[in-house]
């Protein structure tokens, strides 16, 4: 008579296995935040060109949020200090906006950032393929690869995302200090300001999520053997 496994006990092996594979989220975030210690410079300078890029998003916002309060404020003098300085404002007009040519710019500066963005992270995956061989022959899932890269680039967008928008903001203050006086400061609308450097921290956030997403795939699809067999 043949016995038949017994379904219970392979269920409970099964989990077993499946805990052993999955790290803690905490462990995850540690995991992520020591790679980029060690590979600060690298990961500086992919930080550094989203700061660039999301600075001139905020410098650009925030500048015509100053604008927008000077003209709110219908002094004739200060909407003559506008238009010298480069401002195309209708007659009733009550907002300033931006120009086309002003989006297309900020368009072109974040899609090459995204472009440098991905370019660095193919280059990070190349460069661990032995960790990343390694962490699988131990038994990391895909999705586990996948979201140390994620997190990694979550960490860098925040950071960058941070840093340019508020260097943005505070070198539009100083550009339109420098053009209309503390009149900018009076009549700007700090909450649209407060929109404005949000919007810019999102925006490096996302941006820096987009730039990883293909290599962070490639990455967990790659198969163990094969990354340790590349040579570096």
């Amino acid at each position: 008579m043949v016995e038949k496994p017994n379904d219970n006990i392979v269920d409970t092996k099964a989990d077993q296995v499946v805990r052993q594979v999955q790290l803690p989220f905490v462990k995850a975030v540690e995991i992520a935040f020591k790679s980029i210690q060690v590979r600060f410079f690298r990961s500086f300078i992919t930080t550094m060109s989203l700061v660039l890029a999301v600075s001139f998003l905020s410098f650009t916002n925030v500048g015509t949020d100053v604008a927008d309060g000077l003209l709110a404020s219908r002094d004739p003098d200060l909407r003559q200090a506008l238009i010298r300085a480069g401002y195309d404002i209708p007659l009733e007009a009550t907002s300033v906006g931006n120009s086309a040519k002003q989006r297309w710019i900020v368009i072109l500066s974040l899609l090459v950032c995204v472009v440098g963005i991905v370019n660095a992270q193919l280059m990070a995956v190349t460069e661990r393929f032995r960790e990343i061989g390694t962490m699988k022959c131990l038994g990391a899932l895909d999705r586990f690869v996948l979201r140390l890269f994620v997190l990694e680039a979550g960490m860098q967008g925040i950071a960058g995302g941070i840093a340019g928008a508020l260097a943005g903001a505070l070198f539009s203050f100083i550009n339109s200090l420098i053009s209309f006086g503390s009149a900018a400061l009076i009549h700007v609308s700090w909450q649209g300001v407060i929109v404005s450097v949000s919007t810019a921290t999102g925006v490096g956030f996302l941006l820096s999520l987009i730039g990883v997403f293909y290599p962070a795939i490639v990455a967990a699809r790659m198969q163990p053997v094969e990354a340790m067999r590349v040579e570096q």
